[in-house]
Protein backbone atom coordinates (compact mmCIF):
# COMPACT_ATOMS: atom_id res chain seq x y z
CA UNK A 1 0.00 0.00 0.00
CA UNK A 2 1.21 3.75 -1.02
CA UNK A 3 2.14 5.90 1.82
CA UNK A 4 0.00 8.97 2.41
CA UNK A 5 0.95 11.79 2.62
CA UNK A 6 -0.20 14.96 4.24
CA UNK A 7 1.70 18.61 2.94
CA UNK A 8 2.23 21.54 5.18
CA UNK A 9 3.54 24.41 4.32
CA UNK A 10 5.05 25.46 0.95
CA UNK A 11 7.02 28.72 1.51
CA UNK A 12 9.91 27.07 0.39
CA UNK A 13 10.05 25.79 -3.33
CA UNK A 14 12.49 22.49 -2.44
CA UNK A 15 9.36 21.36 -0.79
CA UNK A 16 7.77 21.37 -4.81
CA UNK A 17 10.51 19.28 -5.58
CA UNK A 18 9.59 16.46 -3.23
CA UNK A 19 5.41 17.31 -4.25
CA UNK A 20 6.15 16.69 -7.61
CA UNK A 21 8.04 13.52 -7.25
CA UNK A 22 5.30 11.92 -4.96
CA UNK A 23 2.52 13.00 -8.03
CA UNK A 24 3.26 10.35 -9.83
CA UNK A 25 5.58 7.94 -7.28
CA UNK A 26 4.31 4.10 -7.03
CA UNK A 27 5.24 3.88 -2.75
CA UNK A 28 2.80 7.05 -2.03
CA UNK A 29 -0.29 9.18 -2.69
CA UNK A 30 -0.55 12.68 -2.04
CA UNK A 31 -3.34 12.70 0.77
CA UNK A 32 -3.85 16.75 1.64
CA UNK A 33 -2.00 19.83 1.05
CA UNK A 34 -2.04 22.54 3.27
CA UNK A 35 -0.98 26.28 3.23
CA UNK A 36 -1.60 28.89 6.08
CA UNK A 37 0.23 32.02 4.16
CA UNK A 38 -3.08 33.42 1.69
CA UNK A 39 -0.70 34.90 -0.46
CA UNK A 40 1.27 31.81 -1.26
CA UNK A 41 -1.96 29.76 -1.43
CA UNK A 42 -2.70 32.02 -4.56
CA UNK A 43 0.69 31.83 -5.63
CA UNK A 44 0.70 27.84 -5.55
CA UNK A 45 -2.63 27.08 -7.77
CA UNK A 46 -0.24 28.40 -10.40
CA UNK A 47 2.02 26.00 -9.74
CA UNK A 48 -0.03 22.66 -9.79
CA UNK A 49 -0.43 22.22 -6.00
CA UNK A 50 -3.72 21.46 -4.92
CA UNK A 51 -4.34 23.13 -1.82
CA UNK A 52 -6.97 21.21 0.28
CA UNK A 53 -6.50 22.81 3.84
CA UNK A 54 -5.67 26.22 5.77
CA UNK A 55 -5.50 25.37 8.67
CA UNK A 56 -2.94 22.50 9.61
CA UNK A 57 -4.58 22.00 12.98
CA UNK A 58 -7.57 21.43 10.74
CA UNK A 59 -5.88 19.26 8.28
CA UNK A 60 -3.94 16.97 11.05
CA UNK A 61 -7.24 15.98 12.67
CA UNK A 62 -9.04 15.22 10.20
CA UNK A 63 -7.36 13.58 7.29
CA UNK A 64 -6.22 10.01 6.70
CA UNK A 65 -2.49 10.07 6.24
CA UNK A 66 0.73 8.06 7.43
CA UNK A 67 2.80 10.55 6.77
CA UNK A 68 3.27 14.24 7.16
CA UNK A 69 5.92 16.31 4.39
CA UNK A 70 6.88 19.71 6.18
CA UNK A 71 8.45 22.44 4.07
CA UNK A 72 6.93 25.80 6.14
CA UNK A 73 9.43 28.56 6.95
CA UNK A 74 12.67 27.00 8.82
CA UNK A 75 11.49 28.02 12.47
CA UNK A 76 8.23 26.56 12.17
CA UNK A 77 8.98 23.53 10.74
CA UNK A 78 10.20 22.17 14.77
CA UNK A 79 6.45 22.78 15.73
CA UNK A 80 4.84 21.54 12.73
CA UNK A 81 7.12 17.99 12.76
CA UNK A 82 6.53 17.38 16.48
CA UNK A 83 2.37 17.86 16.11
CA UNK A 84 2.65 15.35 13.51
CA UNK A 85 4.65 12.51 15.11
CA UNK A 86 2.33 13.35 18.60
CA UNK A 87 -0.62 12.87 16.29
CA UNK A 88 1.40 9.35 15.45
CA UNK A 89 2.41 10.49 11.87
CA UNK A 90 5.50 9.92 10.65
CA UNK A 91 7.40 12.82 9.01
CA UNK A 92 9.40 13.37 5.95
CA UNK A 93 11.11 17.27 5.51
CA UNK A 94 13.29 19.71 3.55
CA UNK A 95 16.06 20.88 5.44
CA UNK A 96 16.39 22.07 8.26
CA UNK A 97 14.29 20.27 9.89
CA UNK A 98 13.72 22.51 12.71
CA UNK A 99 16.28 25.69 13.91
CA UNK A 100 16.38 24.49 17.47
CA UNK A 101 18.19 21.96 19.64
CA UNK A 102 15.14 21.67 22.27
CA UNK A 103 13.02 21.19 19.07
CA UNK A 104 15.25 18.19 17.96
CA UNK A 105 15.44 16.40 20.70
CA UNK A 106 11.52 16.28 21.42
CA UNK A 107 11.54 15.53 17.81
CA UNK A 108 14.10 12.28 18.34
CA UNK A 109 12.26 11.19 21.95
CA UNK A 110 9.03 11.18 19.85
CA UNK A 111 10.27 9.32 16.85
CA UNK A 112 12.23 6.52 18.72
CA UNK A 113 9.67 6.32 21.67
CA UNK A 114 6.53 6.19 19.02
CA UNK A 115 8.47 3.89 17.14
CA UNK A 116 8.15 6.79 14.27
CA UNK A 117 10.54 7.53 11.33
CA UNK A 118 11.81 10.55 10.15
CA UNK A 119 12.63 11.56 6.55
CA UNK A 120 14.47 14.77 4.64
CA UNK A 121 15.75 16.37 1.76
CA UNK A 122 19.25 15.16 1.94
CA UNK A 123 19.53 14.88 -1.81
CA UNK A 124 23.58 15.53 -2.40
CA UNK A 125 24.12 12.01 -2.33
CA UNK A 126 21.41 11.70 -4.88
CA UNK A 127 23.26 13.52 -7.34
CA UNK A 128 25.71 11.25 -10.26
CA UNK A 129 29.09 13.46 -9.19
CA UNK A 130 28.55 12.44 -5.90
CA UNK A 131 27.70 8.46 -6.67
CA UNK A 132 31.07 8.77 -8.37
CA UNK A 133 32.85 10.56 -5.64
CA UNK A 134 32.00 8.22 -3.35
CA UNK A 135 32.58 4.80 -5.56
CA UNK A 136 36.15 6.95 -5.99
CA UNK A 137 37.04 7.08 -2.43
CA UNK A 138 35.47 4.07 -0.98
CA UNK A 139 37.56 1.79 -3.42
CA UNK A 140 40.71 3.43 -2.42
CA UNK A 141 41.80 5.27 -5.52
CA UNK A 142 43.01 8.58 -2.83
CA UNK A 143 43.91 6.09 0.25
CA UNK A 144 42.88 7.47 3.42
CA UNK A 145 40.95 10.44 3.31
CA UNK A 146 42.98 13.89 5.13
CA UNK A 147 41.30 16.76 4.47
CA UNK A 148 37.87 17.85 2.85
CA UNK A 149 36.97 21.36 1.31
CA UNK A 150 34.27 21.76 -0.18
CA UNK A 151 32.47 25.24 -1.02
CA UNK A 152 28.31 25.59 -0.88
CA UNK A 153 28.20 29.14 -1.86
CA UNK A 154 24.68 30.29 -2.86
CA UNK A 155 23.51 33.29 -4.71
CA UNK A 156 21.20 35.52 -2.49
CA UNK A 157 18.45 36.61 -5.32
CA UNK A 158 17.66 39.35 -3.04
CA UNK A 159 14.05 40.53 -3.99
CA UNK A 160 13.17 36.70 -5.76
CA UNK A 161 14.06 34.63 -2.63
CA UNK A 162 10.84 34.34 0.14
CA UNK A 163 10.75 37.51 2.02
CA UNK A 164 10.75 35.35 5.24
CA UNK A 165 14.12 35.07 4.80
CA UNK A 166 14.91 37.90 6.38
CA UNK A 167 12.22 38.37 9.04
CA UNK A 168 14.08 38.21 12.32
CA UNK A 169 13.24 34.78 14.26
CA UNK A 170 12.12 32.75 10.42
CA UNK A 171 15.49 32.00 8.95
CA UNK A 172 17.27 30.76 12.07
CA UNK A 173 20.93 30.52 10.40
CA UNK A 174 22.83 29.93 7.26
CA UNK A 175 24.94 26.95 8.59
CA UNK A 176 21.59 25.25 9.82
CA UNK A 177 20.27 26.32 6.05
CA UNK A 178 22.72 25.28 3.54
CA UNK A 179 25.88 23.39 5.56
CA UNK A 180 23.79 20.60 6.82
CA UNK A 181 24.36 19.41 3.33
CA UNK A 182 28.13 19.16 3.67
CA UNK A 183 28.04 17.93 6.68
CA UNK A 184 25.73 14.81 5.97
CA UNK A 185 27.42 13.77 2.65
CA UNK A 186 31.31 13.56 4.17
CA UNK A 187 30.53 10.44 6.45
CA UNK A 188 28.63 9.38 3.04
CA UNK A 189 31.29 9.44 1.04
CA UNK A 190 34.21 9.03 3.32
CA UNK A 191 33.40 6.45 5.75
CA UNK A 192 34.68 9.07 8.48
CA UNK A 193 32.60 10.62 11.08
CA UNK A 194 32.69 14.36 12.50
CA UNK A 195 34.37 14.13 15.78
CA UNK A 196 34.59 17.79 16.74
CA UNK A 197 33.11 21.64 15.49
CA UNK A 198 36.61 23.08 15.58
CA UNK A 199 35.26 26.72 14.42
CA UNK A 200 32.17 28.47 12.89
CA UNK A 201 31.36 31.67 11.75
CA UNK A 202 27.98 33.19 10.58
CA UNK A 203 27.99 36.75 10.22
CA UNK A 204 26.09 39.92 8.07
CA UNK A 205 28.65 40.65 5.52
CA UNK A 206 26.77 42.81 2.94
CA UNK A 207 23.68 42.87 3.15
CA UNK A 208 23.04 45.54 5.69
CA UNK A 209 19.44 45.95 5.72
CA UNK A 210 19.04 42.93 7.19
CA UNK A 211 21.53 42.99 9.91
CA UNK A 212 20.23 39.54 11.69
CA UNK A 213 20.64 37.69 8.33
CA UNK A 214 23.54 35.63 8.12
CA UNK A 215 24.82 36.18 4.80
CA UNK A 216 28.76 35.09 5.67
CA UNK A 217 28.92 31.41 6.57
CA UNK A 218 32.34 29.11 7.13
CA UNK A 219 32.93 26.21 9.43
CA UNK A 220 36.13 23.92 9.97
CA UNK A 221 35.40 19.94 11.45
CA UNK A 222 37.88 17.85 12.87
CA UNK A 223 37.28 14.17 11.47
CA UNK A 224 37.66 10.49 13.47
CA UNK A 225 40.97 10.08 11.96
CA UNK A 226 42.27 13.90 13.03
CA UNK A 227 41.35 14.82 9.09
CA UNK A 228 40.16 18.24 8.74
CA UNK A 229 37.17 19.82 6.96
CA UNK A 230 36.93 23.17 5.79
CA UNK A 231 33.43 24.62 4.39
CA UNK A 232 32.23 27.89 3.05
CA UNK A 233 28.24 28.32 2.46
CA UNK A 234 27.98 31.89 1.94
CA UNK A 235 25.07 33.74 0.24
CA UNK A 236 27.83 35.60 -1.19
CA UNK A 237 27.50 34.01 -5.09
CA UNK A 238 26.88 35.60 -8.29
CA UNK A 239 23.87 36.45 -8.77
CA UNK A 240 24.19 36.85 -12.51
CA UNK A 241 25.47 33.24 -12.59
CA UNK A 242 23.42 31.87 -10.53
CA UNK A 243 24.19 27.92 -9.23
CA UNK A 244 26.21 27.52 -12.51
CA UNK A 245 29.52 28.62 -10.78
CA UNK A 246 31.82 26.10 -11.44
CA UNK A 247 32.34 26.23 -7.31
CA UNK A 248 29.08 25.60 -6.74
CA UNK A 249 28.98 22.07 -4.04
CA UNK A 250 32.47 21.33 -5.36
CA UNK A 251 34.36 19.57 -3.03
CA UNK A 252 38.41 18.47 -2.84
CA UNK A 253 39.28 15.90 -1.15
CA UNK A 254 42.97 14.89 -0.48
CA UNK A 255 44.24 11.03 1.12
CA UNK A 256 47.80 9.79 1.40
CA UNK A 257 47.46 8.42 -2.22
CA UNK A 258 46.50 11.68 -4.03
CA UNK A 259 43.50 13.91 -4.65
CA UNK A 260 39.68 13.97 -5.53
CA UNK A 261 37.57 17.02 -7.38
CA UNK A 262 34.62 16.98 -8.73
CA UNK A 263 31.42 19.34 -8.12
CA UNK A 264 27.44 19.18 -8.71
CA UNK A 265 27.89 20.67 -12.22
CA UNK A 266 30.63 18.72 -13.09
CA UNK A 267 30.73 15.81 -15.58
CA UNK A 268 33.66 14.17 -14.89
CA UNK A 269 35.16 13.13 -10.73
CA UNK A 270 39.23 14.12 -11.27
CA UNK A 271 41.67 12.00 -9.58
CA UNK A 272 45.23 12.89 -9.37
CA UNK A 273 47.67 10.45 -7.60
CA UNK A 274 51.01 10.33 -6.32
CA UNK A 275 52.12 7.44 -8.32
CA UNK A 276 50.51 8.87 -11.97
CA UNK A 277 51.31 11.89 -14.04
CA UNK A 278 48.09 11.37 -15.87
CA UNK A 279 44.74 12.84 -14.44
CA UNK A 280 42.19 10.20 -14.21
CA UNK A 281 38.58 11.26 -14.90
CA UNK A 282 35.69 9.17 -14.65
CA UNK A 283 32.60 9.67 -15.88
CA UNK A 284 29.67 10.80 -13.41
CA UNK A 285 26.83 8.24 -12.75
CA UNK A 286 23.25 8.56 -13.57
CA UNK A 287 21.29 10.78 -10.58
CA UNK A 288 19.50 8.55 -8.07
CA UNK A 289 16.76 10.89 -8.17
CA UNK A 290 14.33 10.67 -5.41
CA UNK A 291 16.44 8.43 -3.70
CA UNK A 292 16.39 10.28 -0.38
CA UNK A 293 12.72 9.38 -0.14
CA UNK A 294 12.94 5.83 -1.17
CA UNK A 295 15.21 5.40 1.90
CA UNK A 296 12.43 6.83 3.80
CA UNK A 297 10.10 4.43 2.18
CA UNK A 298 12.18 1.36 3.12
CA UNK A 299 12.77 3.19 7.16
CA UNK A 300 8.84 3.26 7.24
CA UNK A 301 9.09 -0.64 6.13
CA UNK A 302 11.47 -1.35 8.79
CA UNK A 303 13.80 -2.05 6.33
CA UNK A 304 16.73 0.43 6.75
CA UNK A 305 19.62 0.85 4.38
CA UNK A 306 22.16 1.58 7.37
CA UNK A 307 24.37 3.08 4.25
CA UNK A 308 21.86 5.75 2.82
CA UNK A 309 19.26 7.56 5.02
CA UNK A 310 17.71 6.37 7.77
CA UNK A 311 16.01 7.99 11.14
CA UNK A 312 19.17 7.87 12.56
CA UNK A 313 21.60 9.60 10.14
CA UNK A 314 18.68 12.21 9.52
CA UNK A 315 18.87 13.17 13.32
CA UNK A 316 22.39 12.66 13.73
CA UNK A 317 23.08 15.17 10.75
CA UNK A 318 20.51 18.24 12.01
CA UNK A 319 21.79 17.77 15.33
CA UNK A 320 25.74 18.28 13.80
CA UNK A 321 24.42 21.33 11.89
CA UNK A 322 22.14 22.69 15.00
CA UNK A 323 25.21 22.78 17.50
CA UNK A 324 27.68 24.11 14.16
CA UNK A 325 24.89 26.69 14.21
CA UNK A 326 24.88 27.39 17.92
CA UNK A 327 29.18 27.39 17.99
CA UNK A 328 28.55 30.40 15.47
CA UNK A 329 26.36 32.16 17.41
CA UNK A 330 27.74 31.82 20.67
CA UNK A 331 31.16 31.15 20.52
CA UNK A 332 31.40 27.50 22.01
CA UNK A 333 32.30 24.28 20.68
CA UNK A 334 30.77 21.56 21.72
CA UNK A 335 32.04 17.78 20.59
CA UNK A 336 29.49 15.83 19.12
CA UNK A 337 28.25 12.88 21.12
Amino acid sequence: MPLKVAFVGFRHGHVMGMYNLLKSHADAAIAAACEEDAENRAALKEQGVAITHESYEDMLSSVECDVVAVGDYFAIRGERAIAALEAGKHIVGDKPLCTRLDELDRIETLAYSKHLKVGCMLDLPNLGPYITLRDVIRRGAIGEVHTITFIGIHPLNYGKRPAWYFEPGKHGGTLNDIAIHGIDIIPWLTGRTVAEITAARAWNAKLKQHPEFQDGATLMLKLDNQGCVMGDVSYLSADTTGFKIPAYWRFTITGSGGVVETAVNDTHVRVYRHDSTTPIEEPVAPPNTGGYFADFVRDVAENPDMENLPTARVLHTSRLALLAQAAADTGAFPTPA
